[in-house]
Parts: structure tokens; C-alpha cells; sequence
């Protein structure tokens, strides 16, 4: 089981990243293609801390942990394949 430390330091490793979503968009220093691209970014590493830890995903075997990855790299495969098409 994971300590309070350890819940502490996602907690405030979250909150930097949501700041950080919000210093791209607001800083006229990026462009709006930039900002797009960090925030998704950003907001993969999140998901990443949210799943592996909250919901324990940290404790899976590695196949499953692959299969999901394989699978997620999939779903943006086809989302561009679909955005592509469209046009």
C-alpha cells in the first residue's frame, strides 16, 4: 500500500501539471499549436500518474500494462485515420 508521502507528491505533481496547462495558454510566448501540443502532453502524463497510482495499475503485470498501451497507441491511430478521411 502506498503512504501518504507518496499520495502527497502525486497530489502536487498533478497540480504543477495543471498549472502548467494553464502557463501555455496564457504566456503569449507559445503559439496556439505549441499550447495545443503541451497541454495534450501534459495531460498524458497525468493520466499516466492517475491511472498507475489511484487506480493501481503500478501493481499489474507488465502484459497487461503493454496490451493497454498497444491499445491506447491504437485508438489514436484510428482517431487520425478517421480525421484524415474526413477531409
Amino acid at each position: 500500500m502506498a503512504s501518504i508521502r507518496n499520495y502527497t507528491l502525486i497530489y502536487v505533481a498533478l497540480v504543477l501539471l495543471a498549472t502548467g496547462k494553464f502557463v501555455f495558454f496564457h504566456f503569449d510566448f507559445f503559439t496556439y499549436g505549441m499550447a495545443i501540443g503541451g497541454t495534450m502532453v501534459l495531460a498524458a502524463i497525468k493520466v499516466g500518474l492517475i491511472a498507475g497510482y489511484f487506480q493501481h495499475l503500478k501493481y499489474e503485470p507488465r502484459a497487461v500494462s503493454y496490451m493497454m498501451a498497444v491499445a491506447a497507441f491504437m485508438v489514436v491511430l484510428l482517431t487520425l485515420a478517421a480525421g484524415y478521411s474526413i477531409q
